[in-house]
């Protein structure tokens, strides 16, 4: 197994607020002549916190971490609740919110440091100099161990390596959110571990907080500080677990166990009350 790299990042300022990052209230959605996808749904993600929503397919997770993100348009659906960012209700995408997809979504024609910077003079984003925006993108890529790979493009680089680009991508924009939609699911076994303890280590130096979307139980268990069960038909948050377990969580291996046996029954208690799909 590859080591994870040592992190050398600048640290971003500390926030002053003790308010969550992320509130959601009573959140409903359905799509215009559609069964809602999701109703009643309210959760909150802190500074430097870490929340997984674990669920299976069809619940509506990724859907839930698009309305959170305002990327969903309300021209063709349903939607009820609010969002607050930083205190502020939040009806568009904010630039200081960055997502992360189960695909890196990189531009072939553009090497990774012009990946990383892409968007960032952007009309919505602070003006930055050249030197600047530079920066940024040099610290984004040290941030993810790849300090020094700016030149090389898309289709010379692994899954693992472009994923990174991805997420330095996010980095660049100083976000103090990361919302991700299973960003990891595509990589092998052992880059996959690499990336979530990439992904921990960076939430705690860089003071931000995420909320990742998930449907493995062992992912959600490694990386979580809480995890939020999603299920049924239309989704809800069934369950919540507060993840009291040290890093690196497998030297407890009797508290993850119990963990994950609870996980699983209540997920199958869930599976066991959906109704079924229709054909």
């Amino acid at each position: 197994m590859n080591a994870v790299p040592t992190v050398h990042v600048r640290e971003a300022p500390a926030e002053t607020g003790e308010g969550p990052v992320l509130q959601a209230h009573a959140l409903s959605f359905q799509y215009v002549g559609a069964p809602p996808v999701f109703e009643g749904v309210s959760l909150q993600v802190a500074p430097r916190e870490i929340v997984c929503l674990l669920g299976g397919s069809g619940c509506g997770k990724s859907t839930l971490l698009r309305v959170l993100a305002r990327l969903e348009t309300t021209h063709a659906a349903r939607a009820e609740g609010q969002v607050d960012f930083l205190g502020q209700p939040l009806t568009s995408p904010h630039p200081r919110a960055a997502l992360l997809f189960q695909q890196p979504s990189l531009l072939p024609w553009l090497d990774a440091a012009r990946n990383v910077g892409f968007g960032l003079d952007f009309a919505r984003q602070p003006a930055l100099s050249k030197a600047a925006l530079s920066q940024r993108v040099a610290d984004a890529l040290e941030a993810v161990g790849l300090a020094g790979q700016g030149g090389r493009y898309p289709a010379q680089l692994s899954g693992g390596m472009a994923q990174r680009v991805a997420l330095a991508r996010g980095l660049a924009r100083q976000p103090q959110l990361l919302l991700a939609d299973e960003p990891f699911s595509a990589l092998d076994a052992i880059t996959r571990a690499e990336m979530q303890e990439l992904l921990v280590t960076l939430v705690d130096r860089w003071h931000t907080a995420a909320l990742l979307v998930t449907h493995d139980i062992d992912e959600a268990i490694a990386v979580g500080d809480r995890i939020l069960l999603m299920g049924g038909r239309p989704g809800r948050i069934v369950r919540e677990w507060r993840v009291d377990i040290g890093r690196p969580r497998e030297a407890d291996a009797a508290a993850v166990t119990a963990l994950r046996l609870d996980i699983l029954t209540a997920l199958h208690g869930v599976r066991q009350r959906a109704p079924a799909a229709a054909a």
